[in-house]
């Protein structure tokens, strides 16, 4: 068997066990973005880079509700003599503290609001940081991680704690330690990554989940579809126009 019918049988048994693992957790996350969209909330997405970042975000076949968030703090300022001191480019508690804090500050996010914040290894200080001020705010919170990676983690920030225990509920994408799923004799490092296909196929999987609830309650959500149909760019200007007039 070559290495790439191997990576597919190997992507077969991740997204079984994906499911196993995850899938009460993602019908839960359903109902939540379900019912903060039809009372007039907005479903944020936040994500440290991987392929959630980009996935959900204007696709065909997604929700026109779905929202980015991102944010960092750009200070150009280099000098050669410092950056040998290690002079400068440190984030201390209190600047993340304050970053996220501003992030939110001007963010369009609001009390009841669902807020899904993407991390594989979820202990950097942003993401945890960022679950703990939208809680303190009345933001539903949802982390998107790997368990089996995360919990072997030592967390950056303050608190300790990492994205798993600080959200209201955790989607476990399933991911291994390290997160590759691939090994080859004479390779030194594992190939081959699941936490972006897994967390991907969790998040289509809530998609379903939160058309299957809004439609059967008769508040159908807004999908947006190709722009590459004929007609589609005018076609997408009007599902725009209707998720404005509608919220949902």
């Amino acid at each position: 068997m070559s290495l790439a019918q191997h990576y597919f049988e190997r992507l077969h048994a991740q997204l079984k066990e994906l499911e196993r693992r995850s899938l009460s957790a993602i019908e839960q996350a359903a109902d939540k973005c379900a019912e903060c969209l039809m009372r007039g909330g907005v479903v944020h997405i936040y994500d440290t880079g991987h392929l959630v970042s980009r996935e959900l975000i204007n696709r065909a076949g997604g929700l026109a509700a779905f929202t980015p968030l991102s944010f960092d703090l750009q200070v150009n300022n280099p000098n050669p003599y410092r950056e040998a001191q290690g002079v400068g480019a440190q984030t201390h508690p209190e600047t993340v503290r304050c970053v996220v804090r501003a992030a939110l500050d001007r963010s369009r996010i609001t009390a009841g609001d669902v807020l899904i914040i993407g991390s594989v290894s979820g202990k950097t200080p942003f993401p945890v940081e960022l679950a703990l001020q939208a809680r303190e705010r009345g933001v539903f919170t949802i982390g998107l991680t790997a368990l089996d990676y995360s919990s072997q983690l030592e967390s950056e920030h303050e608190s300790g704690k990492r994205l798993f225990e600080v959200v209201d509920l955790v989607i476990d994408n399933a991911a291994p330690y390290g997160d590759a799923m691939l090994t080859l004799e004479g390779v030194e490092t594992a190939f081959c990554p699941a936490s972006g296909i897994g967390a991907a196929a969790a998040l289509w999987a809530m998609v379903a989940g939160i058309v299957e609830r809004m439609t059967a309650a008769g508040k159908p959500p807004t999908l947006l579809a190709s722009i590459n149909r004929p007609n589609g760019m005018e076609q997408y200007k009007q599902t725009i126009e209707q998720y404005k007039q509608r919220g949902y």
